[in-house]
């Protein structure tokens, strides 16, 4: 995939500088002292594993995921902090290997950004491939003196010792701001984040930056259509700004994971009065099929207005299902128009108008 992108610099004519750029005022940047300049400059620099002062990372012992994408031998027993979508995609990939895997969560639920059923469903398939989960737990201190590591983690019964020969610590990201010249140039940064307006403008004019650097979900598609925007507006193309609420997320353990819009409790939250329908796949004719039953589609509707507030997926594929929600809620899509669009049978995708026709108390599959 690298050589890909490489390749597509190349056909488009696009100059490559390698080397440590930062940025100085006047529109210019300096790489490894050679000055460049231009009327824009975009900042893109992305994000790293980021670091709890009761974890620190040594790249042996106690790893981020970019370690854990490259490991020489493979850990007999590994503790995993944290179960983000990066936490979770490695304790599947281990554990499917033969790892001996615990994940340690600070919070109530694993994936805690889904829905609550989701998160729930997870742990039970989770929990039936033999991975351990600690729910309301926090590492509070490892000791790597030893052959392998010892993690201290704290939990509502006490205090408990886990060994490993690995830790990962997946407890969210930090953005790549230090060093590069943002505080000589001036602009405006908060919360580790760059700040940036609807066009990814900075504080300080011919400045821009995309990515995991700023505010948004820090999503490759994301940084995609940010970059794409950004461009575009900077062409004086006519361009709408990105809605934040129509991401998808998509998790690649399995069941695979994928959401977009508002969960259950969200929009209780919001006050919405709401319609909720649900479709398991094992009352799929294709998951059967296919020896993959396990999971679910739930929607949630607008009882008013009928329109889709949020859709909720795990199981076989879902990733693959998810733009159907994405795609609707862009066109402002209502219940009953998701119903009355014929899907094909048998499939995986049909459980998302069998989910809405459960919305609907039209339903007759289940």
């Amino acid at each position: 995939m690298s050589k890909g992108v490489q390749f597509l610099m190349k056909k488009n004519k696009i100059d490559v500088i390698n080397g440590f750029g930062k940025l100085k005022t006047g529109k210019k940047v300096d790489v490894d002292g050679t000055e460049y300049s231009a009327d824009h400059i975009i900042i893109a620099t992305g994000a790293r594993s980021r670091e709890l002062p009761s974890l620190k990372q040594d790249g042996k012992k106690v790893i981020g995921y970019r370690e854990a994408m490259s490991l020489k031998d493979q850990p007999k027993k590994m503790i995993v902090v944290g179960s983000g979508a990066i936490g979770v995609e490695f304790a599947y990939f281990y554990n499917s290997m033969g790892t001996e895997v615990t994940i340690v969560e600070f919070l109530p639920n694993v994936v805690p950004v889904e829905d609550e059923e989701v998160s729930k469903q997870l742990e039970k398939s989770f929990k039936k491939s033999g991975i351990n989960i600690m729910t309301s737990s926090e590492v509070t201190k490892v000791d790597t003196s030893g052959s392998g590591v010892k993690a201290t983690v704290k939990t509502a019964k006490g205090e408990e010792t886990l060994e490993a020969d690995i830790i990962l610590s997946a407890v969210g990201i930090k953005s790549n701001i230090e060093n590069i010249g943002l505080e000589d140039v001036g602009i405006a940064v908060d919360r580790d984040k760059i700040l940036v307006n609807n066009y990814y403008q900075t504080n300080i004019p011919g400045y821009y930056a995309i990515g995991d650097v700023t505010p948004g979900q820090a999503l490759a598609h994301v940084a995609s259509a940010e970059g794409i925007l950004c461009v575009e507006k900077i062409a004086g193309q006519h361009v709408e700004a990105l809605d934040y609420g129509n991401i998808p997320g998509c998790t690649y353990c399995y069941p695979e994971i994928a959401s977009v819009g508002l969960t259950e409790k969200q929009a209780k939250e919001k006050g919405f009065d709401i319609k909720v329908g649900k479709f398991p796949f094992s009352a799929s004719g294709k998951a059967s099929a296919s020896g993959a039953k396990d999971g679910f589609v739930k929607v949630i509707f607008d009882a008013k207005y009928g329109e889709w507030l949020g859709c909720h997926m795990i199981g076989a594929g879902v990733t693959d299902m998810i733009a159907e929600a994405v795609l609707g809620r862009k066109l402002e899509t209502t219940g009953h128009e998701v119903l009355k669009a014929v899907h094909p049978h048998p499939t995986m995708s049909e459980a998302v108008m069998e989910a809405v026709a459960d919305a609907y108390g039209e339903v007759i599959h289940l």
